[in-house]
């Protein structure tokens, strides 16, 4: 039993949304009180106690779309690669570097990943890996590292027919095997979903074969009009529009997830809304690959459910709160836009999401909920309260003001501090895998 204390207690639950000097306690893996630091304290003497230091107690943060397999590439500039359109920077860079991925490397990316992740208080990643280097067992790699890592996560690979034949049936056949282990294994921690990269890399044929493959295990995680190719293609060879080629393909549904839906229309949105499927939205790499804004505000006005990832850009979920509020206020050219779609996404939207694959609470400091618990070094200049938390979080805090990040009830980070993880020993390693990629990138000796 913990009883985390000493601090500000920001709940995400509207029935007890602030404590000023609140405590959190937690019986194994769930929340089992929150409440006034001496009352927990009496209460529960036995608890051990996680000092917040006078910070911000606060309920695990949710990456609802990221890539592993950009784990290596920081600082990394591969010779001759200057890209000028969005599918130059797929050709050129990520499929340069997933094409170079073996078990290995796609290890090291994981480690790479979530440990980054842990740091910065985020506690669930949805993942959408690609390593064309050597597809299978590339879930069941990365799996083995986060359940290691202690982090919860739901994986996925992207079936693409960018690379032929045998790799687009490999990715498919590790979707469906990682799939049928997540079903049979219900752990509570790592979950399946099944991934697919732009539509302009998948026929019709291919669509068929996933539905058929996924058989209805899980949902789909599927790129969708990040650019303009997935239009262009599926106008040009279909005969219709992105979301429609989805919908007659019976990829759309409850527990599918779009990812970045900019060059969509308001037909599509409807149909996003009436089949239910989620959205997820990642303004800083939208920004970073000129590729436009998405039309979250539209879409949300719809009451389609637009959560917040990354897309690996960062692991810092407050960041992409700050890009997605100024990349909205600047495509509408208005500076009172956004506020209520940014918090929403993050702190209802992504719990919701969540919520559909883990089959737990959420993203909330309540009884019953999954024990997963941050504390943010913030000490205020200005006057903080329940009515302003939002806008503490959205312009004041960083992730890199997390000091201890506790998953599933377990203290992973504390005081800055990896718990149980050698994390020289994991840098070291992963260190001599970002020469060898680097080095087959580049050709040269790193």
């Amino acid at each position: 039993m913990l009883l985390i204390g000493n601090g500000k207690v920001i709940t995400r639950d509207s029935a007890n949304p602030y404590l000023e000097n609140g405590a959190v306690v937690t019986d194994g893996e769930n929340i089992k009180e929150v409440g006034i630091l001496d009352a927990m304290k009496q209460k529960y003497p036995e608890a051990e106690f996680v000092d917040a230091h006078g910070g911000v107690i606060m309920p695990g943060l949710i990456n609802a779309h990221t890539h592993i397999y950009s784990g290596l590439a920081r600082g990394l500039s591969i010779v001759g690669n200057n890209p000028t359109n969005f599918l130059e920077v797929l050709e050129g860079t990520w499929w340069a570097i997933d094409r170079q991925l073996d078990l290995d490397g796609t290890r090291a990316c994981a480690w790479a990943t979530v440990l980054d992740c842990i740091r910065d208080g985020v506690t669930t990643i949805f993942d959408h890996h690609a390593s064309f280097g050597e597809i299978p067992g590339s879930l069941f790699a990365i799996r083995d590292v986060v359940k290691e890592a202690g982090i919860r996560s739901c994986l996925c690979y992207e079936v693409s027919e960018r690379d032929g034949e045998e790799k687009t049936a490999q990715s498919i056949k590790e979707n469906a095997d990682f799939a049928k282990w997540a079903k049979d294994a219900d752990d509570s921690m790592v979950k399946a979903m099944f991934g697919g990269h732009a539509l302009f890399t998948i026929s019709d044929k291919t669509f068929e074969k996933m539905v058929e493959a996924n058989n209805g295990m899980t949902g789909f995680h599927i790129h969708v009009a990040e650019g303009m190719n997935d239009v262009y293609d599926s106008l040009r060879n279909y005969g219709c529009r992105p979301v429609n080629r989805l919908l007659y393909n019976g990829i759309l549904g409850e527990k599918t997830m779009l990812g970045h839906c900019i060059h969509i229309s308001p037909a599509e949105m409807d149909i996003i809304k009436e089949t239910g499927t989620m959205v997820v939205n990642n303004p800083q790499s939208n920004q970073g690959n000129a590729v436009g804004c998405s039309p979250v505000l539209q879409m949300m006005a719809k009451g389609i459910t637009v959560g917040m990832g990354t897309d690996a850009y960062t692991h810092d979920m407050l960041e992409s709160m700050k890009a997605f509020l100024t990349i909205q206020r600047h495509n509408a050219m208005l500076p009172n836009v956004g506020w209520c779609e940014d918090v929403k996404m993050q702190f209802e939207n992504n719990r919701i999401i969540a919520e559909k694959y883990f089959g737990k609470t959420l993203g909330i400091l309540k009884e019953g909920a999954a024990a997963d618990i941050i504390i943010m070094d913030y000490k205020p200049f200005t006057p903080f309260s329940d009515e302003n938390i939002d806008g503490h979080m959205i312009f004041g805090m960083e992730g890199k003001n997390c000091r201890t990040t506790i998953i599933n009830g377990k203290v992973l980070y504390k005081d800055r501090e990896f718990v149980d993880l050698d994390e020289d020993k994991i840098n070291a390693w992963t260190m001599e895998q970002s020469k060898k990629l680097w080095g087959k990138l580049n050709h040269r000796v790193y």
